[in-house]
Parts: structure tokens; sequence; C-alpha cells
């Protein structure tokens, strides 16, 4: 197995709604904002060659969609993930699998392309994998989310019979007080959190011995480990303070790297006990 990580980019957003309640005389510190309040956060996949599979975790914001759309973002860096899929040897045809954690726009936009009139899997020889419960969350969206969840982002995933979905646990959060996990592959399970959007996935991955998590929104940077910093973004704000509770007592435990998809200053970190509780340490990246 090999491990790769793979930028779309960066991209703005309002920081304080990044780190809800927390005040900004105190969030500030961790990623300055510019006059108009927006800090800049990465948009950081992940490549898995996993024996014969090459994975693709979350792939951006995509090109397809209008200058208005885009303004609000202020994407910056190479947004191209094909040219980053180059610069590791590979093309779009060779991904094998692409792994959504969520529907929103900033994790799935490159997973559909346009070509002329027509909107298409930009990875045509994939499986592209959510699960059923989200998919239905981001189909038949509540009205504070539906922004996020873009129609064309989604739907010609479904259109073009690439997607299929990962069974979700029997026993979730609620029932036993664990996260729900299940098997992606021999060395990926799937970690179930419903605090940011319903039935998010996490790739947990067993790497030569040891474990490595893909955070996406579950914890967003390594400022987001201190419980109380919680995305106004997240619809259920008390579950994420729970669900992060109990990754990182585990993740501490375990000795996990977590790998952060929106950081824009760190890629990876290890966890250790402090007396404000856990926070992180031994920044990295993969290489």
């Amino acid at each position: 197995m090999k491990l790769h990580s793979i930028s779309a980019g960066y991209f703005k957003l309002d920081g304080g709604a990044m780190y809800g309640v927390v005040p900004k005389s105190m969030w500030n510190k961790l990623n300055p904002a510019d006059e108009n309040n927006l800090c800049n956060w990465a948009l950081r996949c992940l490549l898995i060659e996993d024996g014969n599979r090459l994975i693709l975790v979350d792939n951006g914001v995509g090109d397809k969609q209008d200058q208005k759309f885009f303004g609000h973002y202020h994407l910056s860096g190479e947004t191209d993930i094909n040219k980053a899929l180059a610069a590791k040897g590979f093309h779009s045809s060779d991904i094998t699998d692409v792994l959504l954690t969520h529907l929103h726009f900033d994790h799935c936009g490159g997973s559909i392309k346009r070509v002329g009139e027509k909107l298409v899997p930009a990875f045509e020889n994939a499986i592209y994998w959510s699960n059923q419960d989200h998919w239905k969350w981001a189909t038949v969206p509540n009205d504070r989310e539906k922004a996020s969840f873009l129609k064309e982002n989604i739907l010609p995933i479904q259109e073009s019979g690439q997607l299929q979905f990962i069974a979700t646990p029997e026993q979730g959060l609620k029932e036993t007080g664990k996260l729900g996990i299940t098997a992606f592959s021999d060395n990926i399970s799937i970690r179930f959190v419903s605090g940011h959007t319903n039935q998010m996935m996490l790739p947990q991955i067993n790497y030569k011995g040891s474990t490595l998590v893909y955070m996406a929104d579950l914890l967003p940077s390594t400022g987001h480990i201190p419980l109380p910093y919680v995305m106004a973004y997240d619809m259920f704000p008390l579950t994420t303070l729970e669900e992060k509770k109990s990754f990182l007592q585990e993740a501490l435990e375990g000795n996990y790297s977590l790998f952060f998809e929106h950081d824009a200053f760190n890629e990876c970190c290890k966890l250790q006990q402090t007396e404000k509780g856990i926070r992180a340490t031994e920044s990295f990246t993969l290489d």
C-alpha cells in the first residue's frame, strides 16, 4: 500500500462560520482572517494504492461552476486535480474507486466534469462510493444545508451507473456509545459520523501496522481539535461534540495519525494529552 496527498487547491470560508461559537480573538491566532473575515483552507484529497485498486478520497470543488459561484470562494493554488495526479504518475482514468466522505460541493465537486452540454464522471473507470442514508439526505436536502448539495455534482453520478453504496453499521453512536465502523477493503475501514451531516464517512487506513484516519469535516484542521471548536456549518453540533470526544480519546490511545482535508498549514498530526485536554503534536506530511 502507498498513500499520496493530492491537492485540489485552496479556498476561503468565513472564519466565524468555521469556528462556531469560539470568539475571533481566539481563532484568528490559528488561521488569520483577511479584511473580509475569510480564512484560507486547503482542499486536500488522499490517493490510496491498495493492491490493484487506486482509490481517491474526495476531489475538491471542480471547475464546472460559473464565475459567480467561484467568486464566493476565492479558489487559489493549483486547483486542477488532474495535474496533481499526473505529478504522482497517474491519470484520471487510472482511478478505480472514488470514495466520497460526503456530498458537500467542496468534497465532491470534482466528481463530475462538463463536456460540451453534458455532465459526465471525471473519473470514467471508477466506482463512486457513498452510502444510502447520506445519498437520500443530499438529494432531498433540508433548507439549511441545500446550498452545499449541488445537484450537478451529485445526480450525474447515479445517472452514469457508476454509483455504489457502502453499507452503514447496524448500530451507531446513539445505540452503543461508539462510532460506527464498517469494512471497505482488507486495509480500509469506514467510520460513520453524523454531527456535520448525516452519515459522513471517514476512511480509516491500516498502513504499515499503524492507523491513519482521513478526518474530512469531523476535524477540518488541527485548530478544531479542542472540543468547543465546532463549525457553525454542522447540522448537529452536540453530536459533533460527542463524536469528537469519543474519537479523540480512541485516537490518542491508539497513537493514530490524523490526515486533515482543510488545514492550510498542517497535513497530518499525532495527538498528546495536555492539561487543557487532547491537543495536536508532531505535525508532519505523508512524504
